[in-house]
């Protein structure tokens, strides 16, 4: 099962390699680790995705919360979360092509960030599913280069849970 982990984290050296070394040493591999400022500049927050079974990854939550600049740890699995990854793509995009592709684009609500004579970069963001169906949907007109951020996310807030 895959889970995601929000780890909010003092923002100073050091802290990244200890949470990388407490998953290497336990020999767990890090599907995906994006991290970022908060609104608070002293804390950063952790997105971490895991694949495995609950026990396992209730362990490694557990050791986690453990390290000293880990301020909270939460597993958002079996909850309502908002979860995008973000993509750059470069494709292969000759003169008579590029109205297919511009449509394409327009389909999966991407955007162009850069045109060159024989190529176009585009932006895409949303559910890692959508990412995947736009690479699949984009490999016949020749993908040239990609990056990736790998999944951000954060708990969604239902009607009963907004604050007046």
């Amino acid at each position: 099962m895959k889970h995601i982990i929000s780890a909010l984290v003092e923002n100073k050296p050091g802290v990244l390699a200890h949470v990388a070394g407490m998953f290497a040493a336990r020999a767990f591999n890090i599907d995906s680790l994006v991290v970022g400022r908060t609104e608070d500049p002293k804390l950063s927050r952790m997105t971490i995705v895991v694949v495995g079974d609950d026990k396992v990854v209730e362990q490694v939550r557990k050791q986690l919360a453990k390290i000293v600049p880990v301020v909270k740890v939460q597993d958002f699995v079996g909850q309502p979360v908002v979860a995008r990854d973000l993509m750059l793509i470069t494709l292969s995009a000759p003169p008579d092509k590029r109205p297919e592709i511009l449509s394409l684009i327009e389909m999966f609500k991407a955007r162009v960030v850069d045109i060159g004579v024989k190529q176009l970069m585009v932006e895409v963001s949303g559910p890692e599913t959508k990412i995947e169906a736009f690479i699949d949907a984009c490999k016949p007109y020749g993908i040239k280069n990609v990056a990736r951020t790998g999944t951000i996310a954060m708990p969604r807030q239902g009607p009963s849970e907004v604050k007046s």
